[in-house]
C-alpha cells in the first residue's frame, strides 16, 4: 500500500489488516501517535487523513491507501504546537500529540470562517470532545487553542537566550518535545532484537495453582510464595514473543492447573469478618499489598477478612460520651450519617510499562515509574545484584498519580524475561489490564457523628471508615480527620475490608478526598443546623492561620454571594469545603552540578511524570547562580546519579529546590566568585554535589518513614464551587471552581496552577462520574475500558481560578512545599455541598449519579 505521510511517499505491507495506529507507530516509527484506549474514546492516536482528524486505532490501515496522512510530527512548527508549548497546555504530555493534531484542524477551519476571532470555551470543548487528558490540563488547552485561533503564535518566537544558547523560554522545559511528538516514553522504545512480553493472568478470584505446564516454552512464574491467586487478573506467569500477537499465541499454549477455591466477594460480609479467608495466615497477611504509602504503619488485628481498627484518636471515650449525651439531650446539635465512595481508578494514559535488557551483568530498565531510584534499589535486591549493577531510566513518564511506585509486576516480568531470552524485552499493559490491575483509590463506607456545644463549637467527632481495597490493606481515611478543626475529642478508627478483588494503590492524597467527602459535608450540615455561614463556621473552628487567609478571601468572592437555589428545572448552588495535608519531603535528596562545555548540567535521580520536576530543577539552579536558564541543563530520570525523591506525597519540589540551592552555593564557591557566567568557559569539569539541608525548626518526627520525613506545618486548601443541577435529568454541571491553596512559596507559577487545575478536574471525576465496578458473582472488573470507566473530558471542565497564599513556611529552605495532593482533597465535598445548596438534598453516596439525585429529589 502506498500513501503520503507528512509530505513523503511511503509504501507499507498491510497484510493481516492492521489498524492505522500499528502501521504509523510500529512500521513507520512515528511514535507521537499514542495507542491508549484502542476503542476510539481517548483521542491520543488521532491523525489527519486528507486534513480530517481520525482516530487511528479504529481506522484500518488499508483505508489510508492513496491518502494524505499527517501525524503530530508533521505539525512541528505549526502555530498550535507552539501555542500548546507556550500556554503550558500539557502535563505528562502523553495525550498532547492527539490534542495538537485535532486542534490544528479545528484552528484551520476556524480561521477560514472567523479570521482571528477567539472561539469560546464551548466551541473549543465541542471540537476536542473526543480527547481525554487524565492530568486534567484542560484549562491550558482552552488558552492554547484560543490563542492559536487569534493568531498569537503564527510566528515563532525569536531566540532570547544569550550567545544563541536557545529559543525563548516556555513554561515547561520539555514542552516542545511533547508537542511535536519527539518525546520518547517507555512505550515508544523499540531497540533491535526487541521481544514483547505478556502476562498470563488468573481467570479465577481465588485458586491454588497446582502447576504451570509450558513444555519447552520459556516461561517466568509470577506467583506469590504460597502459589495462591487472590483475584481475577492476578499475574501468574509471563512469556515473550517477537511481537504481542506471537507472545499471546505462546501464552495460549501454557497450561495452568487451578484448584478453584471459594471466594470472598461481598464487602458487606467482609465487614463482619466472615466469608472465605483471603489471607489464611500471618505470613500471607504480611505480603498483602498496600493501598496507602505506608500500608501497615499502624498495627491492627485481623478478624477473618476484617483488619482493624487502627486508630489515631484523641480522648476517644470522651468523644463517644459527649456524642451520646448530645443525642439524648440536644439532638439538634448532632450531625450523623453514613457516607460511601466508589473506587476511583488511576488511569494514567501511559500504562505500566518496562523495557529491560541485561548487558555484562548489569540490568538496564527503561520504565514508566514515579520512583526511578527506588525501582533500581528494589530490583537490585530482588535479583541479588550490587546496587551499581542496576540502572533504571524514566526520561518521560505518562502520568502515575500514585500507582507507579515500587517494583511493579511489569518490571519484574520484563527483567526476568530479558534474562531468560538474552534479549531486550518490553512489557506494556493493555488498557484492560491497566484498568483491572493498575491500581485504584479504594471504595469506602464512613460512619460519622459530630456534636457541638452550646456555643456552637465542635465538641466531639467520631468516624469509622471501612476501606474496600480488594486484597490490599492500609486504608487511612478516618486517621486524617485528626488534623482538622482544633483539638476536640475524637474517636477515629480505620478498618480494611478484604475481598478477593484486585488491590488498591496510593492515589493522590491517599484517604484525603474520601475523608473530606464525609467530614466537610457534616460540617456544612452543622452550619445549616446552626443557621451560620459555612465559611464563617469553618473559620471559627479552624485554628490554622494559613487557612484563615483563604477563608477571608473565599468569603469575599462574588461567587460565594451569588444567586442560589430556585424552583425551576435548572437550579444553581454554591458550596465550600476545606482540607489540609501533611508537608512531606525526602531529607537526603542531592543535586549534582557539573560544568560541561560552558553549560551547567544539573543531575538528580528524580523523574518527571508531568508535575514539572525537570523545569523546577533547571530554574532553581539558574536563579541561584544568576544564569539565564539556557545555560543550565537538567538531566533527570537516571537512577545512576545522585539520590532524588520519589514523585509522590507532594515531596518532589520541597526536596529538590533546597538541594539545588545548596549545590549552586557550592559551585559558586568552587568557581571562586559571584560572576558565575564569566567563569563557566574556563571551568570545564568542575563538579559539586549539594544536599537538602534540614528545616530551620527541624522536622516533626526524629525519624523517617520509608525515607520520607514529615515536616512541620500543614498545607491548606479552601475551595468554592458553583454548580447547575438539572432536576429533570439528574445532571450536575460544575460551572466555576475557586481553589485557594496555602503551600508557601510557589516556585513555578504556571506549572503550579496547572497542577491545581488538574487536581480539581480529577476531583470532579471522583464526585460525579468515576465508579469502578466488579461483577458481584465472579469478581471480574467490569469497567475495564474507557467507555465504561468514564473520566472527565474537556467539556466537563468548569472555569477554574487558583489563588495562592504564599506565607507560612518560612522555616522551610526555599519557603515552599508540595501542593499536588492538597489541591484535590476538598473538591468532591465542595461539589456535594453545592448540590445541597441548589436542591436541599444531601448526597451521601459518591459518585453523585443522575439516578441517585433524582431518587433523592423524589422525581
Amino acid at each position: 500500500m502506498e500513501f503520503e505521510v507528512n509530505g513523503a511517499r511511503r509504501t507499507v505491507d498491510v497484510d493481516g489488516d492492521p489498524a492505522a495506529v500499528d502501521v504509523v507507530r510500529d512500521r513507520l516509527g512515528l511514535t507521537g501517535t499514542k495507542l491508549v484506549c484502542a476503542g476510539g474514546v481517548c483521542g491520543a492516536c488521532t491523525i489527519q487523513v486528507d486534513g480530517e482528524p481520525r482516530v487511528s486505532c479504529l481506522t484500518p490501515a488499508a483505508r489510508l491507501a492513496g491518502r494524505r496522512v499527517t501525524t503530530v510530527e508533521g505539525l512541528s512548527g505549526h502555530p498550535v504546537a507552539r501555542a500548546f508549548a507556550a500556554e503550558d497546555a500539557l502535563q505528562c504530555g502523553y495525550c498532547t500529540p492527539g490534542f495538537v493534531v485535532d486542534a490544528a484542524a479545528f484552528v484551520e477551519r476556524w480561521r477560514a470562517l472567523h479570521g482571528t476571532a477567539r472561539p469560546g470555551r464551548e466551541q473549543i470543548a465541542e471540537a476536542l470532545a473526543g480527547h481525554l487528558c487524565r492530568c486534567g490540563a484542560y484549562e491550558g488547552i482552552f488558552r492554547a487553542v484560543a490563542a492559536a485561533c487569534a493568531g498569537d503564535h503564527d510566528t515563532a518566537p525569536t531566540g532570547s537566550a544569550p550567545d544563541g544558547a536557545g529559543a525563548a523560554a516556555v513554561p515547561r522545559v520539555e514542552a516542545p518535545e511533547k508537542t511535536d511528538g519527539s518525546a520518547r516514553y517507555t512505550t515508544d522504545l523499540h531497540p533491535d532484537g526487541l521481544l514483547e512480553g505478556v502476562i498470563i493472568r488468573s481467570p479465577h478470584a481465588h485458586a491454588h495453582v497446582r502447576s504451570l505446564e509450558a513444555g519447552d516454552l520459556p516461561l517466568v512464574p509470577l506467583l506469590p510464595p504460597d502459589g495462591v491467586v487472590r483475584y481475577i487478573g492476578q499475574p501468574v506467569a509471563a512469556v515473550a514473543g517477537t511481537d504481542r500477537a506471537a507472545a499471546r499465541a505462546t501464552a495460549a499454549r501454557v497450561t495452568v492447573d487451578y484448584e478453584v477455591l471459594p471466594a470472598a466477594l461481598d464487602a458487606r460480609l467482609a465487614r463482619t469478618g466472615e466469608g472465605p479467608p483471603v489471607y489464611e495466615d500471618k505470613a500471607s497477611r504480611k505480603r498483602a499489598p498496600g493501598s496507602g504509602e505506608t500500608p501497615q504503619l499502624v498495627p491492627a488485628r485481623w478478624r477473618g477478612n476484617l483488619r482493624g481498627p487502627s486508630a489515631m484518636s484523641k480522648r476517644p471515650a470522651l468523644a463517644v460520651r459527649r456524642i451520646q449525651e448530645a443525642r439524648t439531650k440536644y439532638p439538634e446539635r448532632v450531625v450523623e450519617g453514613v457516607f460511601t465512595t466508589a473506587a476511583q481508578t488511576h488511569t494514567p494514559l501511559e500504562p505500566h510499562a518496562c523495557l529491560a535488557h541485561w548487558a555484562d551483568g548489569t540490568l538496564h530498565l527503561q520504565v514508566s515509574t514515579q520512583s526511578v531510584k527506588a525501582v533500581a534499589e528494589l530490583a537490585a535486591e530482588r535479583f541479588g545484584l550490587p546496587a551499581e549493577r542496576v540502572v533504571a531510566r524514566a526520561v518521560h513518564v505518562g502520568g502515575g498519580f500514585g500507582c507507579k511506585m515500587g517494583l511493579t509486576t511489569d518490571v519484574v516480568a520484563a527483567a526476568e524475561l530479558a534474562r531468560l531470552h538474552g534479549a531486550p524485552v518490553r512489557v506494556v499493559l493493555d488498557r484492560d489490564e491497566e484498568l483491572t490491575d493498575g491500581g485504584y483509590r479504594p471504595a469506602s463506607r464512613i460512619r460519622l457523628a459530630m456534636s457541638v456545644d452550646a456555643a456552637g463549637d465542635l465538641s466531639a467527632l467520631a468516624m469509622d471508615a471501612d476501606s474496600d481495597g480488594g486484597v490490599s490493606v492500609g486504608g487511612t481515611v478516618a486517621a486524617l480527620a485528626r488534623f482538622m478543626y482544633g483539638k476536640a475529642p475524637r474517636r477515629l478508627r480505620d478498618f480494611d475490608t478484604v475481598t478477593h478483588r484486585p488491590p488498591g494503590a496510593p492515589f493522590r492524597g491517599p484517604g484525603g478526598p474520601t475523608m473530606c467527602w464525609a467530614l466537610e459535608q457534616a460540617v456544612d450540615e452543622m452550619a445549616h443546623r446552626l443557621g451560620q455561614d459555612p465559611i464563617a463556621l469553618r473559620r471559627r473552628w479552624d485554628g490554622n492561620p494559613k487557612r484563615h487567609a483563604l477563608y477571608d478571601h473565599a468569603a469575599a468572592l462574588p461567587l460565594w454571594s451569588g444567586r442560589r437555589g430556585g424552583t425551576g428545572r435548572f437550579r444553581r448552588g454554591v458550596g465550600v469545603a476545606a482540607a489540609n495535608w501533611l508537608y512531606l519531603l525526602d531529607p537526603v535528596t542531592e543535586v549534582e552540578l557539573a560544568v560541561e562545555d560552558g553549560i551547567v548540567v544539573a543531575r538528580c535521580a528524580v523523574q518527571d511524570m508531568g508535575t514539572g520536576s525537570r523545569t523546577v530543577l533547571r530554574r532553581a539552579v539558574a536563579d541561584a547562580l544568576g544564569l539565564h536558564e539556557a545555560r543550565v541543563r537538567a538531566e533527570i530520570g537516571h537512577s545512576d546519579t545522585v539520590h532524588g525523591p520519589t514523585s509522590g506525597g507532594s515531596r518532589t519540589t520541597p526536596s529538590l529546590v533546597p538541594a539545588a540551592a545548596d549545590a549552586a552555593a557550592r559551585l559558586r564557591e568552587a568557581l571562586g566568585g559571584s560572576d558565575v557566567a564569566a567563569r563557566l568557559a574556563a571551568a570545564h569539569g568542575v563538579r559539586v554535589t549539594g544536599r537538602r539541608p534540614r528545616d530551620h525548626r527541624g522536622f516533626a518526627l526524629p525519624f523517617t518513614l520509608g525515607g520520607v520525613a514529615i515536616g512541620r506545618g500543614f498545607t491548606g486548601s479552601v475551595q468554592v464551587a458553583e454548580v447547575e443541577v438539572d432536576t429533570r435529568l439528574g445532571r450536575i454541571r460544575p460551572l466555576r471552581v475557586w481553589s485557594g491553596i496555602a503551600a508557601g512559596r510557589i516556585h513555578e507559577d504556571r506549572l503550579a496552577r496547572s497542577q491545581c487545575e488538574g487536581a480539581v478536574v480529577q476531583g470532579i471525576g471522583y464526585a460525579l462520574y468515576e465508579e469502578r465496578r466488579t461483577d458481584p458473582v465472579t469478581g471480574r472488573v467490569l469497567t475495564d475500558n474507557l467507555e465504561d470507566y468514564r473520566i472527565p473530558g474537556i467539556g466537563d471542565t468548569p472555569e477554574i481560578t487558583v489563588h495562592f497564599h504564599q506565607e507560612g513556611f518560612d522555616h522551610v529552605p526555599g519557603g515552599g512545599v508540595g501542593l499536588g495532593e492538597i489541591a484535590t482533597l476538598p473538591t468532591a465535598a465542595c461539589l456535594a455541598n453545592a448540590v445541597h445548596d441548589a436542591t436541599g438534598w444531601r448526597p451521601y453516596d459518591m459518585p453523585i449519579r443522575p439516578d441517585r439525585l433524582l431518587e433523592g429529589l423524589g422525581t
